[in-house]
Formats: C-alpha cells, sequence, structure tokens
C-alpha cells in the first residue's frame, strides 16, 4: 500500500510541485540569490527517488503534465511580448545581433573550453547547443553525434547559472539597460534565464522570451555550420 503511494502519479506531482515551492520559500526568506530553487528543489527529488528507489523513468511519466504545461507556460509569453511590441520593434536590431552573437559565441567557447580541457570531441557536439531550451538541444546535437544525457546536463547547469550569476554579473559589468539584460538573459540562458529575468521586470521578461525562441532558430542553424568548421 504504501510503495502504490510513493510510485503514484499524484504523490510524484506533489513531491516536483512541493520541492519547488519549498525552494522558493527558502530563496524568499533567505534574500540570497544563489539559492536557486531548482538548485534546491534537484537534490529533495533525487533524494527521494534514490531513499524510496523510485524509477527515474517511472518519475518522468508521472510528471507529464507539468512537461505538458511548459508548452502554454512559453505561449504565454506572447503577452508581453505584445505588451512590449512597440519597443520591441524599436530594438529588433540590437535584440538580433545579440541572438547571433550569443549562438556563434555559445558553440565556439564550447569548442574552445572541451579543447582547452583536453576533452573528447563528443562533449563538443553534446554541449554546443547549451544555451537553448533542452527540446531544441537534443534536436541540434543528436543528428550531430552528441550525447542526450551530456546535452540535458550542459543546458540545465547553463541555464542554473544564468539564472542565479546572470543579474548579478550584469549589474557588476554596469549593463542596466532594461533590453540589453533581457537580450543577455534570454540568449545565454533560455528558459530558467527567462524565468528569472521576469522577476526583473516586464521589459526583461518580454526581450528574454523573444531571444530565447529566436536563440533556438539562430543556433539550430549555426551550430551545425559551426561544428563542421571547427572539426577536427
Amino acid at each position: 500500500m504504501f510503495s502504490e503511494i510513493i510510485n503514484s502519479v499524484p504523490f510524484l506531482l506533489l513531491l516536483t510541485l512541493g520541492a519547488y515551492i519549498f525552494g522558493v520559500w527558502v530563496r524568499t526568506r533567505s534574500h540570497i540569490a544563489m539559492l536557486n530553487p531548482m538548485l534546491i528543489a534537484i537534490p529533495i527529488i533525487i533524494a527521494v527517488l534514490l531513499v524510496f528507489d523510485i524509477e527515474p523513468s517511472h518519475y518522468i511519466e508521472s510528471n507529464r503534465l507539468i512537461t505538458f504545461m511548459l508548452g502554454p507556460c512559453v505561449v504565454a509569453l506572447g503577452l508581453t511580448l505584445y505588451d512590449h511590441r512597440v519597443m520591441i520593434v524599436r530594438n529588433l536590431a540590437a535584440i538580433a545581433t545579440a541572438v547571433v552573437v550569443g549562438s556563434v559565441v555559445g558553440v565556439v567557447s564550447v569548442v574552445l573550453m572541451c579543447r582547452w580541457l583536453n576533452l573528447d570531441a563528443l562533449f563538443e557536439v553534446s554541449m554546443a547547443a547549451k544555451s537553448v531550451t533542452l527540446p531544441i538541444a537534443l534536436d541540434i546535437s543528436q543528428p550531430l553525434g552528441g550525447n542526450a544525457a551530456i546535452t540535458a546536463v550542459s543546458v540545465a547547469v547553463c541555464g542554473l547559472f544564468g539564472g542565479i550569476v546572470g543579474p548579478s554579473l550584469l549589474r557588476l559589468l554596469g549593463i542596466r539597460n532594461p533590453v540589453a539584460v533581457g537580450a543577455a538573459m534570454g540568449s545565454a540562458s533560455h528558459g530558467i534565464g527567462t524565468a528569472r529575468a521576469i522577476e526583473e521586470g516586464a521589459v526583461q521578461g518580454a526581450v528574454s522570451g523573444l531571444c530565447m525562441g529566436l536563440m533556438g532558430v539562430a543556433t539550430a542553424v549555426v551550430a551545425p555550420l559551426l561544428m563542421q568548421w571547427l572539426a577536427r
């Protein structure tokens, strides 16, 4: 009976939501930006899965509702785009430049880092799309011969790092323009960065959401070309 409850879909859904809500509560109470809710939720979920011997594949399957809701959430970003459409059109050239430069730098930096660390070429192709949302990153890396697990981890780490450090780093560099902040967050840290940008302000969130989508398109075009050009 206990095992059935632990492995049930409602329990695993509550586990995911509860761990994330707890992470939000911890960060809100502590006022420490480094304590990203996902950074808190992930180890809690992993610990529960290990303690109760729950198969990761079963956990993923049980959380399909949350995965499905990601689609409407992304579409909902269109409301902020509509609200700030005039500002976005006015800065479209700058936004497009940020996305193109970001996609090129994102791929080239991975290749240079992997070669500096003397890592296998598998890591290069698997991590090339680290700056875009996971479904697009997998569609980019797998045809190039990348490993899905490495891609997933690199995307998660990139998003978390940008979401945690991004706003503070931009302020440290004196970058406070909301369009520039949004473009940087969306181009470098996909969905997690966009969620953090929304907390910074409506304009930042709108631009970040737009850049997140454009970054996926740009990287899908740029990554295969650059990987072929930079092939060992």
